[in-house]
């Protein structure tokens, strides 16, 4: 009895949930699609692709869902909006920080927008796949994905029919991942998204431009890089990190995990030594 009623709260609390972004489908059959699709996502499958979320909404192939993903009845981007605005509503903070990486997801065609063979941090190796670039928000109430962007390379940009095939919109160009992380927290500035820094892994600390963009916008950040990159150390002045921490007294160092990661080759040095843990003054 406890578990129906455990089940019933369950699915009136995503009814409410769908409720908020129902009006951005333009059309009855998208919107349901669309709910059965994310039911799908929530449900205990063995696996998540487009025949077994398709096959749990009562369809005989995933053509229906997969045209619904890409239909112009309705707006991504508000969606996003739509989602981004709920979750700060319950985990809004003023100390709340923001978190861009990258993830890869493992395919086997030739066909997705993005797709090829390239560096998936999610495999640990070079795989036929899509990156796509994110933006989290983490606080002491919780945490989510607030942002996106389909990380295009060269190969598909400068293919224009290879584009149109993918429904990819003829004004999309080459963007960076940094440049998407900038573009993803401009929007969370626009949207008084409150938070007190950003962070983020050597993919893009490494980058003086964003780097430079996030000095020039008072954004408080904490970014990877390697120890010989060179970073601003006072008026016109530059200096290698391994220089500007060799300066700092001994016993100044806090070590901090970052938690549990993929095995690393034997050797690898990170940082000053090989300690994994990362370290702030």
């Amino acid at each position: 009895m406890l578990g129906g009623q455990v089940l019933a709260e369950w699915q009136a609390g995503l009814d409410d949930l769908f409720a908020l972004v129902a009006s951005r489908f333009y059309r009855v059959e998208p919107r349901r699609l669309a709910f059965a699709y994310i039911r799908g996502l929530l449900a205990p499958l063995e696996r998540r692709n487009g025949w077994t979320i398709a096959e749990h909404a009562g369809r005989r192939s995933p053509n229906a869902v997969q045209e619904m993903l890409y239909s112009p009845c309705w707006k991504p981007d508000l969606v996003r909006d739509d989602v981004r605005d709920y979750l700060v509503k319950h985990l809004g903070s003023a100390d709340g920080v923001l978190i861009a990486d990258d993830t890869g997801f493992v395919k086997k065609g030739v066909r997705s927008a993005g797709v090829q063979r390239q560096y998936s941090g999610t495999a640990g190796k070079v795989e036929n796949c899509q990156i796509g670039t994110f933006l989290a928000y983490a606080t002491p109430k919780g945490r989510a994905l607030i942002d996106r962007e389909l990380y295009l390379p060269k190969s598909w940009t400068d293919d224009q029919q290879r584009c149109e095939r993918a429904a990819v919109p003829d004004d999309v160009g080459f963007v960076t991942k940094p440049q998407q992380a900038r573009t993803m927290i401009e929007r969370a500035v626009a949207a008084q998204v409150p938070f007190a820094w950003f962070t983020a892994d050597e993919a893009f600390g490494q980058n003086p431009g964003l780097r430079d963009w996030l000095h020039e916008q008072d954004i408080a950040y904490v970014m990877a890089t390697r120890n010989d990159d060179e970073v601003p150390a006072g008026l016109h002045t530059d200096r290698p990190v391994k220089d500007m921490i060799a300066d700092i007294r001994a016993g100044a160092w806090q070590r901090l995990s970052c938690g549990d990661g993929p095995p690393r080759p034997p050797g690898l040095r990170l940082g000053l030594d090989a300690d994994p843990g990362p370290v702030r003054p």
